[in-house]
């Protein structure tokens, strides 16, 4: 990347000799100047800044929240990716150390657990075991998990790679949510948590259903949902009457790995891209969570991996 800046630039400093004219020296120092620039700062997201954890918190006014949840603490988590790492689950132990220590009620995982296979899972099995919350550790599927950036010889053994994933999810005693919904209880209170598969825009596969999940969306329920890919509730959700989610919490984008001074080029692609969102009617919010892991690239260039604190709080 730096060398294709530099030649870039350099080209440009060409210019003048079509016309028979001299190099633009300071432009093509200049180019050398950013290609080092750009060096220095991709290292650094690799070997520093992907392993700096950001605890980000934020308090959220839900309409209608049953009493004995007003104070109720959630950790969401996305996207950890951890086949990047290899066998190494140190970075991943270090995440479940900084949960622990938020003392949350309840943790909830986005989806991108692997990158294409299960067997990427194996190492990190006993580090995210380690996860405490009382009302226990809520996840769904992201786009990542579902085999579908790898060949396999059949459909069968990739629907038995996905369910090992499902079942390795369990045993960690995760409460794995397939176009399912659980139900948090405090003595005579609830609030339903509702997970569905993946849902989003192409070129992503779509397996989820919300209707499937919980098919009675426009209830006085007070419901959270889980849906990996931000574009489900751009689409389905905000702006619809007829569905009542005081809460959607996503994950995807990353924001591209890349955030300077609170921008990313993730905003050409999502509108809904990192952080708190809610729609005009202020019935619906939404929360993008950045991850933690990193897809592609092995580096973060801003973009810290986010831990987030949700405390809800009652609606005065």
């Amino acid at each position: 990347m730096p060398k294709l800046v530099f030649v870039v630039v350099d080209a440009v400093a060409l210019l003048p000799v079509l016309w028979h004219g001299r190099r633009w020296r300071w432009l093509s120092l200049t180019g050398g100047v950013i290609a080092i620039v750009a060096f220095l700062a991709m290292w650094w997201g690799a070997l520093v800044n992907r392993f700096r954890v950001d605890v980000r918190e934020v308090d959220f006014e839900f309409l209608h929240l049953p009493a004995a949840f007003d104070g109720f603490r959630i950790v969401q988590i996305s996207d950890l990716h951890v086949g990047t790492y290899g066998d190494d689950d140190r970075f991943v132990r270090k995440l479940v150390g900084v949960i622990n220590g938020l003392h949350p009620d309840a943790v909830m995982f986005t989806g991108d657990i692997v990158n294409r296979h299960s067997s990427e899972l194996i190492p990190f099995v006993d580090a995210l075991s380690g996860i405490e919350a009382p009302y226990g550790v809520f996840s769904i599927l992201g786009n990542h998990d579902y085999g579908d950036y790898a060949d396999w010889p059949s459909e069968a053994d990739k629907a038995a790679d996905v369910a090992a994933l499902c079942a390795m999810q369990e045993s960690m005693g995760w409460k794995l949510l397939l176009n399912q919904t659980e139900f948090m209880h405090s003595g005579r209170d609830s609030i339903a948590v509702i997970g569905v598969e993946n849902i989003g825009d192409p070129p992503f596969r779509i397996y989820g259903s919300l209707h499937k999940a919980y098919p009675a969306v426009g209830d006085s329920v007070s419901k959270i949902l889980l849906s990996h890919n931000p574009a489900h509730w751009t689409d389905s959700i905000a702006g619809h009457d007829d569905v009542n989610i005081a809460l959607t919490l996503s994950g995807h984008t990353h924001a591209m790995q890349i955030e300077v001074a609170g921008m990313s080029p993730a905003a050409l692609r999502y509108a809904t891209w990192g952080g708190m969102y809610g729609d005009e009617a202020g019935r619906h919010a939404l929360y993008v969570n950045i991850g933690a892991g990193t897809v592609g690239m092995p580096m973060r260039l801003g973009a810290t991996p986010e831990i987030t604190l949700i405390t809800l709080k009652a609606m005065p």
